[in-house]
């Protein structure tokens, strides 16, 4: 898919040609998910896990008075599972599901910088050895020498995520 193809399809970013991208690791691999879907960074915070809950969303978290789902990219692309550390943080996003705006949480092992990826750097996954489901990858950036795994964040979390019934409404915590 060319960069060309990729801005249409994950609709138009004005006349930049660039994605604006917080950039976080998991693992040893570095991942990219649009800067205008953050809306805040936070240190881990206590989770309270749901039981029975899908693997991948297992956890809700408390922001601002929030219930908040918390999600682990981890588990939709088989990487291992590590307890938290020091530079495990706790990003919070703002995804569409179902054309509603809907708050939802990724742990992070570590939150790295906003950068701008060239559009033009932006390639489709390839369908030949990579060790995720390429329908969770919307493109592979380019920055440098390194590359930059850019998650379909709209598919993981409306398809395959493990609806949940926390992700059918934000309810109130009275503080």
């Amino acid at each position: 898919m060319s960069a060309l193809a990729m801005e249409s399809e994950t609709g138009a970013r004005g006349n930049s040609a660039a994605m604006q991208a917080l950039t976080l690791g998991l693992q040893d691999e570095v991942f990219a998910i649009e800067a205008t879907s953050v809306r805040e960074i936070l240190d881990v915070v206590p989770i309270t896990e749901v039981p029975n809950a899908n693997a991948f969303v297992s956890g809700l978290i408390n922001v601002r008075g929030r219930v908040v789902p918390l999600a682990d990219l981890r588990v939709m692309f088989g990487m291992d599972l590590t307890p938290p550390d020091a530079d495990t943080r706790i990003v919070v996003i703002e995804i569409d599901l179902d054309g509603e705006p809907t708050l939802a949480a990724i742990l992070a092992d570590r939150v790295h910088d906003v950068t701008d990826i060239e559009s033009a750097s932006i390639e489709e996954a390839p369908r030949v050895g990579m060790r995720w489901r390429p329908e969770y990858v919307k493109g592979i950036g380019k920055r440098g020498e390194d590359f930059i795994i850019i998650p379909d964040m709209g598919r993981i979390f409306g398809n395959e995520g493990g609806r949940s019934p926390s992700f059918e409404s934000e309810e109130r915590i009275d503080s």
